[in-house]
């Protein structure tokens, strides 16, 4: 996806820089990975968003299972049985939780896209340089 102006979008005019990453591995301080074979190249070149899903899964779990512990535990003072983990999946407390925290992390994304491209910040590899038009791309 590309946002025209964000300093945090590529440039959609730039050719794509990792057309030929075989090729790539041979160059002088290439990453290791790149030379190990196609799989290491394709996990490698993944690498970020596979580690990201790895992350927001493992929140999502541990959100999930003590939010689970938690309702049993209250249940259980207030004298009603308490849920099954799997079984809390399907309990709107734990939905309404989880969408309020992406809710939040969407917004914050959205809000640094749209202020990086009219705002600058001086000497910052993340922002625009100062004197960069609105509409321009990327650095």
């Amino acid at each position: 996806m590309i946002q025209k102006g964000s300093s945090e979008s590529r440039d959609p005019e730039a050719p794509p820089r990792d057309a030929d990453l075989q090729a790539q591995a041979d160059k002088a301080g290439a990453p290791a990975p790149l030379r190990w074979g196609a799989f290491a190249r394709a996990v490698y070149s993944r690498s970020l968003g596979l580690a990201l899903v790895v992350l927001f899964l493992a929140s999502f779990i541990l959100h999930w299972t003590q939010s689970a512990r938690a309702a049993a535990q209250e249940a259980l003072e207030h004298g009603e049985a308490a849920t099954g983990t799997f079984a809390y999946l399907a309990d709107p407390q734990l939905w309404f939780e989880s969408f309020q925290n992406w809710q939040s992390e969407f917004l914050s994304t959205a809000v640094l896209v749209v202020l990086s491209i009219f705002l600058r910040q001086r000497d910052s590899p993340e922002s625009k340089p100062v004197a960069a038009p609105h509409d321009q791309t990327g650095d």
